[in-house]
C-alpha cells in the first residue's frame, strides 16, 4: 500500500508543474490550468495529511473548500479571458495592459 511519502510526492511534482506551467506559458487558459494544479496539490496535501496523521475528516472537509474554490476561479477566470478575446481578438498575456474596450 502507498503511505504519505507517495502521496507528499505526488503533491510536489503537481505543484512543480502548476508552477513551470504558469511561468512558461503566455495564454491566459493555460495558467489558469496552472493554477488548478496547485490548487489540487493542495487539496491532496489536506487529504493525504488527514488520512495518515490525523485520522480526522478535517482535510477532506478544507479539500471540498478548494474544490469550490477553484470551481468559482474557473468560472471567474473564463469568464474574464471571454471578454477580453472579446475586445482585442487574442488571450496572450503579454499583449493584456488593460480590460477596458
Amino acid at each position: 500500500m502507498f503511505g504519505l511519502e507517495w502521496y507528499l510526492g505526488i503533491s510536489l511534482v503537481l505543484f512543480f508543474v502548476g508552477i513551470a506551467v504558469i511561468l512558461s506559458r503566455k495564454n491566459i487558459v493555460a495558467i489558469l490550468l496552472g493554477v488548478e494544479l496547485i490548487l489540487n496539490s493542495a487539496a491532496l496535501n489536506f487529504v493525504a495529511y488527514s488520512r495518515f496523521v490525523t485520522q480526522n475528516l478535517d482535510g477532506h472537509i478544507f479539500s471540498l473548500f478548494i474544490i469550490v474554490i477553484a470551481a468559482a476561479e474557473a468560472a471567474v477566470g473564463l469568464a474574464i479571458v471571454i471578454r477580453y478575446f472579446q475586445i482585442n481578438n487574442t488571450i496572450h498575456v503579454d499583449e493584456a495592459k488593460e480590460l477596458r474596450g
